[in-house]
């Protein structure tokens, strides 16, 4: 059965999502590397962080701080994150994470976890692909899977800035590491502290990020979501979203490149944006009742937070 002739009878996203995006005729900001804004809590966002670094880094795109006018271009619909792609230099901070001449990153508009970011691939040859042609070539995607690690990292840097403060696993470790400051004064005693302590540690919040493809992209252009894996968010308001990061829908670029015949390729198929809702966490099946389910979120999300 080829993909392409499938009938496409939901959506991942809903169409009120498929946001026009415009390049105004005259923009001028800084590169979003440039940013160097304290996050709330007086703490810098690791988004932040590395784009304070990036920002010394060669492999920037070079941005003079000038503005220019020209006619706006306009990204309608499905096309919507092709102007990230075009001129990803026309948008603040507060939307693009950072740019290479290879990738744009950028913060999902619809974030569907409390933690959600999307990897831009900008290979003319490759980017207006469905992912699973796309990954097709070797190179590319191997490029596409060092990338979608070095984001988890930062993510699971991000999630420890705002989450680290109630997670036990992390207390238990902040209470170690107060240990250590007093004592330590006979001989070797402070060499034996150490090695207890490089076998702690805290949350892996590496374990706590999903990232992967859509077997059926609602958008044109290619590309990985990197999120947390908490489904916590007001833009989660319907069952095909929900299910969209909750089932194989889902792929992990990781398990790329798929055999010929892996269920994952035929996704109307196999109904997935149509199964039960299924909590993440405890298991509970919530059959049809999405506003059940979202409730239940919220609690899971505080439950989550603290383990």
């Amino acid at each position: 059965m080829n993909e392409k002739t499938e009938e496409v009878t939901e959506e991942a996203i809903s169409k009120d999502e498929m946001t026009t995006v415009v390049i105004p005729q005259q923009h001028g900001y800084e590169s979003p590397n440039h940013s160097t804004a304290p996050a709330a809590g007086g703490h810098r966002s690791a988004f932040t962080e590395l784009m304070s670094r990036k920002s010394k880094s060669s492999l920037n795109t070079p941005i003079k701080n000038t503005s220019t006018t020209r006619p706006p271009l306009i990204f309608s619909g499905r096309d919507g994150l092709g102007a990230y792609l075009s001129d990803p230099t026309a948008f603040p901070p507060s939307r693009i994470i950072y740019h290479t001449p290879k990738w744009v990153v950028i913060r999902d508009m619809y974030p569907k976890s409390s933690v959600h970011i999307l990897l831009l691939p900008r290979d003319g040859t490759k980017n207006l692909l469905h992912p699973f042609e796309a990954f097709e070539d070797r190179a590319f995607l191997e490029e596409v899977q060092s990338e979608t690690k070095k984001l988890r990292i930062l993510v699971a840097k991000e999630l420890q800035r705002l989450y680290g403060r109630f997670s036990a696993q992390e207390e238990q470790k902040r209470r170690r590491r107060i240990e250590e400051s007093y004592t330590g004064n006979e001989a070797g005693a402070k060499e034996e502290k150490e090695k207890e302590l490089e076998g702690l540690q805290g949350r892996d919040w590496e374990k706590e990020i999903l990232s992967g493809i859509h077997a059926r992209p609602s958008m044109t252009h290619l590309h990985i979501h990197i999120l947390s894996k908490d489904r916590y968010s007001e833009c989660m308001n319907k069952r095909p979203h929900y299910n969209s990061f909750a089932t194989p829908f889902l792929i992990p670029v990781e398990e790329f490149p798929l055999k010929k015949d892996d269920p994952r390729r035929y996704p109307s198929r196999e109904g997935y944006l149509d199964r039960d809702l299924v909590c993440w966490r405890c298991g509970r099946n919530f059959k049809k009742k999405f506003g059940e389910l979202k409730e239940h979120l919220k609690m899971e999300f505080e439950e989550w937070k603290r383990e």
